[in-house]
């Protein structure tokens, strides 16, 4: 089992944060695992930090759950995810953020337009539905 804190982030276009980890293919939501005695937003609120330069202060996150999926890089594994929401980003503060620490690349991609990308199975088998 991976534990991880993980992010569902929106434009106000409706468009889905999705990042790639340097080294990978598959698209997934942006966070990262735990590191000893934090809280699941702690963890979360340093990772966007690290990963995509964003500063979230912990109350902004909203807890959606845990959810359970195939790993979409460790084969045979399971990802336990606490999610929360991050607010709606404006268009300016989306077309801002920037890939860094392990990520290779970012993509914006609306929930309908998911074809020809590979997508963790976290987010098309639980995460979609969070979206309305």
């Amino acid at each position: 089992m991976i534990r991880v804190a993980a992010a569902l982030i929106v434009d106000d276009d409706g468009r889905l944060l999705l990042v790639r980890k340097a080294g990978t293919t598959v698209f997934m939501q942006p966070g990262g695992k735990y590191e000893l005695g934090e809280t699941g937003a702690q963890t979360l609120a340093r990772e966007l930090h690290e990963e995509l330069g964003l500063e979230i202060a912990l109350d902004a996150l909203h807890p959606l759950g845990t959810f359970l999926a195939p790993a979409a890089n460790e084969a045979g594994m399971l990802v336990e995810a606490e999610v929360f929401r991050v607010p709606v980003l404006e268009r300016a503060t989306a077309e801002a953020i920037r890939a860094g620490a392990e990520i290779a690349e970012l993509r914006w991609v609306h929930p309908d337009d998911f074809t020809g990308i590979a997508i963790a199975p976290l987010v098309t088998e639980r995460m979609l539905d969070l979206l309305g």
